[in-house]
């Protein structure tokens, strides 16, 4: 799988991408990363790539022409997505990471900054927008940072034990169950004794009610969507 990231900032990239499992992932070529700056699409002198909003207003925007140029640049897969990163997008879950993760062989991640992109770009180049939340950040990087670690750890050799990626956290609509590792006692606080007893229906049982319990009383809006989904 191939991600083409349009940013001003490649070097923000270098150590998030060569450390931990996804720096192994890339590594053993389970997907690949290419960093492409607009900045060196720009045509005037000074290489600048953002302007003032028509009507006015505080800030500035990225211009449109660095940003196409960028992007038209690029090699194209068949399956392909355009992505800009934004507060406006939908926001990002486990089954869209999923969706990404199966379905394309491209994503191509354009990073935002100050107050945004020329409206035509979104219009015209963006075939997505995707929102980490509904909060602001400083720039692009970040979001497109996280959608790529979200990609990739569920890329069939990833992580160790595939397993594992189906007991987590949204994996069915709940929130994971509580984990516990050794001392059995630790400051007087207990590893509960199901977990302790051997008896593998009993732990299985404890572990989905623990899930139930826990999206309900943290995740209302998820427990809610689980019980209508599960009817």
């Amino acid at each position: 799988m191939r991600f083409d990231i349009i940013t001003l900032f490649p070097e923000f990239f270098a150590s998030p991408l060569a450390v931990g499992l996804l720096g192994k992932a890339l590594d053993n070529r389970i997907a690949e990363v290419y960093l492409t700056n607009p900045r060196d699409f720009a045509t005037d002198k000074h290489h600048r790539v953002d302007d003032e909003p028509y009507g006015g207003g505080a800030g500035m925007l990225l211009k449109p022409e660095p940003i196409f140029a960028a992007v038209e640049s690029l090699p194209v897969l068949p399956r392909r997505e355009v992505i800009f990163v934004s507060p406006q997008g939908e926001p990002l879950t486990q089954s869209l990471l999923q969706e990404f993760a199966a379905n394309y062989d491209q994503l191509v991640i354009l990073c935002g900054h100050y107050e945004g992109v020329d409206e035509r770009v979104c219009e015209h180049l963006v075939t997505r927008e995707i929102s980490l939340g509904d909060f602001v950040l400083t720039c692009g990087e970040i979001p497109a940072l996280a959608l790529i670690n979200g990609i990739v750890r569920l890329r069939p050799g990833t992580v160790g034990k595939e397993e594992s990626l189906k007991a987590e956290s949204f994996e069915a609509g709940l929130l994971d169950y509580p984990q516990y590792t050794r001392p059995a006692s630790f400051r007087g606080w207990e590893v509960p004794e199901v977990l302790r007893s051997g008896n593998h229906a009993a732990i299985a049982s404890w572990r989905e009610q623990q899930q139930r319990d826990r999206t309900q009383a943290r995740r209302p809006d998820l427990w809610e969507k689980w019980k209508n989904e599960s009817r």
